[in-house]
């Protein structure tokens, strides 16, 4: 009886594992989307840092920021990263989803004025995580 039970929370983990991984193989970055994305890696991390420290930003962002940057670190993925193209793209779609919620929450003129690097880089990290273009050139 505890067998059955064992073997069914199995399947339904196997389940919804294959489930994201297919997602993610439909919505990974294609092409040179992914090495921008690699290139932007840097700067991505000091504006997380930046973002999480910034205590004028509401609480709740700065908890998704720190729990994104704690997923980062961590040698624990939902997706191995020895597999080609989509173990680093699992990293790369959840800091998208993560910089999407921190700006309809704080807004783009936060990430904007925390952002370390380049125009370039920041055009470039709004292409990559869909977030809408700044008023000051970007």
């Amino acid at each position: 009886m505890w067998w059955d039970i064992v073997i069914a929370i199995g399947a339904g983990l196997l389940a919804a594992w294959l489930a994201l991984l297919i997602a993610l193989l439909l919505i990974r970055p294609k092409g040179a989307l992914l090495a921008e994305a690699v290139r932007l890696l840097p700067d991505l991390v000091r504006l997380l840092r930046r973002l999480a420290a910034d205590k004028t930003l509401p609480r709740g962002v700065r908890v998704r920021l720190g729990l994104l940057m704690v997923y980062l670190a961590s040698p624990i993925d939902l997706i191995p990263d020895f597999l080609p193209v989509i173990g680093y793209a699992d990293d790369a779609i959840i800091v998208a989803f993560v910089l999407r919620s921190v700006v309809r929450r704080a807004g783009i003129e936060a990430v904007r004025a925390h952002w370390p690097g380049t125009d370039d880089g920041f055009a470039a990290l709004s292409r990559l995580a869909g977030l809408p273009r700044a008023a000051d050139g970007t």
